[in-house]
């Protein structure tokens, strides 16, 4: 699933509620802050790059970087925000929730979306890490705020 599919106002409304901000860039243009390149979305301090072909995981997995730095830390993102096995494993589980914040998204859709493009879990999909393997990154995310006791996203 692309970004053009759902629209920028429902991404941009649910980074705001984080304190950040995505900006759309143009077709065809070079996505700043891109890890990955090509169509992958960008992180620069607090704003959040994509265009109209961006994947909403792509879009979701940088955002999530971003939500689990402390506010003091974002500021010096630029493409890459952490190399904390922690960090990545908390993104990787925010951005499965916070696709239930997407109108037409959902975390099932995600997941499958990940898959796709090649995230790789010990237990060979998306959905399986999530369910059966993912207690650690679900702590973190709790201990730290982000996600209430049911697991619930907690905005800032």
């Amino acid at each position: 699933m692309r970004v053009a599919e759902i629209g920028f106002e429902a991404p941009a409304t649910l980074l705001a509620r984080y304190g950040l901000a995505l900006e759309r860039v143009a077709p065809g243009t070079a996505i700043p802050g891109s890890f990955w390149g090509d169509e992958e979305a960008g992180i620069i301090g607090t704003t959040v790059y994509a265009r109209d072909d961006t994947p909403v995981h792509s879009l979701l997995h940088e955002a999530g970087h971003l939500i689990v730095l402390p506010p003091e830390r974002r500021s010096q993102v630029h493409t890459d925000a952490t190399d904390s096995i922690a960090e990545e494993d908390a993104t990787c589980y925010l951005q499965i929730v916070l696709a239930d914040e997407l109108p037409g998204v959902g975390r099932a859709r995600l997941m499958a979306d990940m898959d796709a493009w090649g995230y790789t879990f010990r237990l060979g999909s998306a959905q399986a890490w999530f369910g059966e393997d993912a207690a650690n990154a679900r702590l973190w995310l709790v201990e730290h705020g982000l996600l209430d006791a049911q697991g619930r996203p907690v905005f800032s």
